[in-house]
């Protein structure tokens, strides 16, 4: 199981409603992430608005595209997209930007 972390950055002015959606996951998106591999998976939001989320996976590629196949990750994707700062017409989900393990504690 490989660990990945990777961040984006949610917009100042959104971080509360942000913060709500996020009580309230749908519950095919949430199938969706598990069936294609993403286990162990956690977001943590600093007040500026960097987001870091952490997920274990067996092939990160692999669920990644597996979540790209989902229409519930088009859907959720399209609606989240608002909420960062990012390149227009990029969605969330390919914005992420995995950052290289230095170090892990066995």
């Amino acid at each position: 199981m490989k660990r990945i972390c990777f961040v984006l950055q949610v917009k100042p002015d959104r971080l509360e409603e942000y913060k709500v959606r996020h009580r309230d996951v749908w519950p095919e998106m949430l199938q969706a992430l598990r069936e294609t591999g993403w286990s162990n998976y956690s977001l943590f939001l600093r007040d500026d608005g960097m987001l870091v989320g952490y997920l274990e996976t067996e092939d990160f590629e692999r669920a990644r595209k597996g979540m790209a196949t989902r229409e519930v990750n088009e859907r959720w994707q399209r609606d989240m997209g608002g909420f960062f700062v990012q390149r227009a017409g990029l969605l969330p989900d390919q914005a992420m930007q995995s950052l290289e393990e230095v170090f892990h504690l066995d």
